[in-house]
C-alpha cells in the first residue's frame, strides 16, 4: 500500500500544509457521494431515484413561519368574530397553554376578495393576496399546543420522539437531481423548539440529513454552508488530497474486498470538494436582475432578509436540490401586541413569499415545485389580555401551491369563530401523506426498518387529501 506514488503525494500535501478538517466536515454533510465526474454513481444513494408512480412534483420548497400566525387575522375570515367581538365564547373551550384567555377578539384587519377565485385575504398580506388564484388554502389541525412538540410534529410527524424530518424522508425516497449539492437544504433554520431535530435524519442514513445554511441568528446574506470556503489549501492540492484518499481506500478495497461504507466515504469527500465550487456560486446573488430584486423586495431593508432566503430557495431548487426550507424564525407568537407585531411580521414576509411564487411561475417551475407555507399551529379567536392570542393547534391555515395541487381554492373550514377545523379537516399526517403522493411516493411504502419495526413519515396515520389534487 505504501508505494512511491503515494509517498510523493504525501510529501506534496505535507509541504502544502494541508489539513483534513474542512473536507472531513463537508463530507459529513453528505456522508455518501458520487463519481468524480459529477454524474450519478451506483454507489451513491443520493443519485436520482424514480418515483413509485408518475409524480406531479419534483421538488419541495417549505416556507416555515415559526411561532404560529393567526389564521383569523390572515387567511380565515370570520364575520361572526367581528359581530360578537367582546362576547364570551360559548362553545367548548380547548385546553389553553399559557395565561387565561378572555372573550372573543375581532381581527384588527380588514379582509378583501382577490383574484378570479374571490378568496378573502386580510390587509396583512396584499402581495400574497395577488397570488390567490395559484394557491390552495387548507384548514389544518395538529396534536400539540406547545411550540417544541408542534414543530417536531410538523417537521417529522411525531411530537414526542426524535424522528427523521420530512426533508430527510423525501431525500431518502428520491435522492436528488444535482450531484454536486446535498439533497436537503435548510436556510437560516431555528435553533429553538427542537433545533437540529427539525432537520435531522434521526435513524435514516446520515446523507439524508438537512444541511443548514447559517441559522436564525444570522442574516441570510451572511449565512453560508459551514466550512465551504477553504482559504488555506490551493485547489490543485485539494485534488491531490482527494486522489491520495481515493488511492488508499482502493488499496484497502483490493485487500479486503467490497465495502459499501468505505466506497461511500470515498465519494463523500469527492462531493465535499465539488460543493466548494457549486454552493458559493449559487449563494452569490449579485447577478440577479433589478426586476428580480424588486420582485422579492431585496433592496427594501424591511423585506431584505427574508427575500434573500426566498431567492436562495428558488436558486437551489432551480439547480436540482430536492427539498429546500426557509424559516421566518420565532416571531409569530403574539400573546400580546398582536396589532404591532403581526403587522411587522407580515411586512417582512408578504412580498418575498409572493415574489417566490411569481418567480417560480414565470420560470415554469411552479407546475412541478410543491410550495408549502405554514406555521406550527394557529391562534385562538379569544383574547389574551386586550391585544393577544394564545396557541391554537385545533384550527389553522396551511397554504399549498404548484406541484399538482388545485389552484384558487379553499379546502375545508373552521367553525364560525375559527377555533376548530370542522369541515374536510386536514391533519399534519394527511399533509405529509399528500406531499409524498404528489412526489410520486406511496407514504405507506416509504419505510425504514429500525429498532425492530418499519417506520415511515406518517407512522400508522395519514390519508391523501384527494380533494386538493389537480
Amino acid at each position: 500500500m505504501w508505494n512511491k506514488d503515494f509517498i510523493s503525494r504525501r510529501d506534496l500535501l505535507k509541504d502544502s500544509a494541508i489539513g483534513f478538517g474542512n473536507l472531513a466536515f463537508l463530507s459529513l454533510l453528505a456522508e455518501q457521494g458520487l463519481a468524480s465526474d459529477g454524474k450519478p454513481d451506483s454507489r451513491n444513494p443520493l443519485a436520482p431515484k424514480p418515483p413509485q408512480f408518475p409524480a406531479k412534483a419534483k421538488r419541495v420548497i417549505f416556507v416555515f413561519l415559526h411561532g404560529g400566525p393567526s389564521q383569523v387575522d390572515t387567511f380565515d375570515h370570520k364575520p361572526l368574530l367581528t359581530r360578537d367581538h367582546g362576547k364570551p365564547f360559548t362553545g367548548e373551550m380547548p385546553r389553553i397553554v399559557s395565561s387565561p384567555t378572555g372573550n372573543l377578539l375581532k381581527s384588527p384587519w380588514e379582509f378583501k376578495h382577490y383574484g378570479k377565485s374571490g378568496i378573502e385575504v386580510s390587509d396583512l398580506f396584499p402581495h400574497v393576496g395577488s397570488c390567490v388564484d395559484d394557491l390552495c388554502f387548507n384548514s389544518m389541525y395538529g396534536s400539540n399546543s406547545r411550540h417544541g412538540g408542534a414543530l417536531l410534529e410538523l417537521h417529522t410527524g411525531s411530537d414526542t420522539f426524535v424522528r427523521p424530518s420530512m426533508g430527510s424522508w423525501v431525500t431518502y425516497g428520491l435522492g436528488t437531481e444535482n450531484q454536486n449539492l446535498p439533497g436537503f437544504l435548510t436556510i437560516c433554520p431555528t435553533l429553538s423548539h427542537g433545533g437540529v431535530n427539525n432537520w435531522s435524519s434521526a435513524f435514516l442514513p446520515a446523507y439524508t440529513q438537512g444541511t443548514p445554511i447559517g441559522n436564525a441568528s444570522i442574516e441570510a446574506g451572511n449565512a453560508k454552508i459551514p466550512f465551504i470556503q477553504n482559504s488555506e489549501t490551493p485547489a490543485e492540492a485539494q485534488k491531490l488530497e482527494i486522489e491520495m484518499l481515493k488511492q488508499l481506500s482502493k488499496d484497502q478495497l483490493a485487500h479486503l474486498g467490497p465495502d459499501p461504507a468505505l466506497e461511500g466515504r470515498i465519494s463523500s469527500f469527492e462531493l465535499a470538494f465539488r460543493m466548494q465550487l457549486a454552493a458559493p456560486e449559487l449563494q452569490e446573488i449579485t447577478g440577479e436582475t433589478k426586476a428580480t430584486r424588486d420582485l422579492y423586495g431585496l433592496d427594501d431593508p424591511k423585506t431584505k432578509n427574508f427575500a434573500h432566503q426566498c431567492l436562495l430557495a428558488r436558486r437551489f431548487s432551480e439547480k436540482g436540490v430536492r427539498f429546500v426550507q426557509v424559516t421566518h424564525s420565532y416571531k409569530w407568537d403574539q400573546h400580546g401586541e398582536l396589532r404591532k407585531d403581526h403587522a411587522s411580521n407580515a411586512a417582512e414576509v408578504d412580498k418575498p413569499i409572493a415574489g417566490l411564487l411569481k418567480d417560480l411561475k414565470a420560470r415554469g417551475m411552479l407546475k412541478d415545485t410543491l410550495v408549502v407555507i405554514s406555521g406550527e399551529f394557529g391562534r385562538t379567536p379569544v383574547a389574551q389580555g386586550d391585544d393577544g392570542r394564545d396557541h391554537n393547534p385545533h384550527g389553522f391555515t396551511t397554504i399549498l401551491a404548484g406541484g399538482g395541487v388545485k389552484a384558487g381554492i379553499k379546502y375545508g373550514a373552521t367553525d364560525d369563530y375559527g377555533f376548530f377545523s370542522m369541515k374536510d379537516k386536514v391533519h399534519i399526517h394527511d399533509l405529509h401523506a399528500t406531499m409524498l403522493h404528489l412526489l410520486g411516493i406511496d407514504h405507506t411504502k416509504l419505510t425504514y426498518f429500525h429498532s425492530g419495526r418499519n417506520y415511515r413519515l406518517t407512522d400508522v396515520h395519514g390519508e391523501i387529501v384527494k380533494g386538493i389534487l389537480a
